[in-house]
């Protein structure tokens, strides 16, 4: 399936989609303040399929949080397409991260009183698509992950590989810049693994930009470059051919 093309932002003047400087992120519990990242450097040019790895608590799933625009980082600069995110307010950052950033999660996130194809048409409804464009479009995500014949089936009729290609597809519904997946193999068995692992890797083939957070050996080889984080930091940034 061939989605359609985005033309890069012209401010990507150093070729990057993703362009963090010195982020760090302190959460204030009140009795302690935790540095959960430590001046995290990081480029990510349009089209590449990059996998975070790293023992738990050394602040991937924190970078993922920021990359999506769910949170803000406590000082440096992320600008996104070119952009400087910090500038952005309420408004901007949800239509961030409806329109430009798709996400999949570990636990699917799913709504279970919803077939797979209204699951997926939800992104296309809040972002004011017409009835009609959204069956459409949400017909053909569906279609490119394998899923035709489980159009019209809920969460609880689908196996947990089924239901994480669903998320995939709903990640895609809205043509991001960006797809950002945090542990999406982790509560699968080894086949729907392999299943999602490849659904990932044939987006990536069709030209998007994936940023997997995972301690999936097998996924992380996957990808084209692996990140690995320690106690906040960048401390391996290597491409994986």
């Amino acid at each position: 399936m061939n989605w359609p093309s985005k033309k890069n932002n012209i401010a990507e003047s150093n070729g990057h989609i993703i362009d963090m400087r010195g982020i760090t992120k302190i959460y204030d519990t009140g009795k302690v303040q935790v540095e959960a990242l430590r001046g995290i450097d990081l480029q990510v040019r349009r089209g590449e399929f990059v996998a975070v790895v790293g023992p738990s608590g050394s602040g991937k799933s924190t970078l993922l949080n920021l990359l999506g625009c769910l949170d803000t980082p406590t000082g440096g600069e992320y600008r996104l397409s070119g952009e400087a995110v910090a500038g952005l307010d309420r408004d901007q950052l949800a239509d961030i991260r409806n329109r430009r950033v798709g996400f999949v999660f570990q636990n699917f996130n799913l709504l279970p009183q919803l077939t797979a194809l209204e699951n997926v048409e939800m992104p296309l409804l809040f972002g004011g698509v017409g009835r009609r464009e959204r069956r459409r479009r949400a017909l053909e995500r569906l279609e490119a992950v394998g899923l035709a014949d489980r159009v019209e089936h809920k969460p609880t009729e689908l196996s947990g590989g089924q239901m994480q290609r669903v998320a995939i597809a709903r990640a895609l519904a809205m043509t991001p810049d960006i797809v950002l997946a945090d542990e999406p193999t982790g509560n699968l068995d080894t086949g729907s693994g392999s299943d999602v692992m490849g659904a990932l890797q044939e987006l990536w083939h069709q030209g998007s930009t994936l940023i997997v957070v995972t301690h999936d050996k097998a996924l992380a080889a996957r990808a084209n470059r692996m990140v690995e984080i320690r106690d906040g930091l960048v401390v391996e940034d290597n491409p994986t051919e």
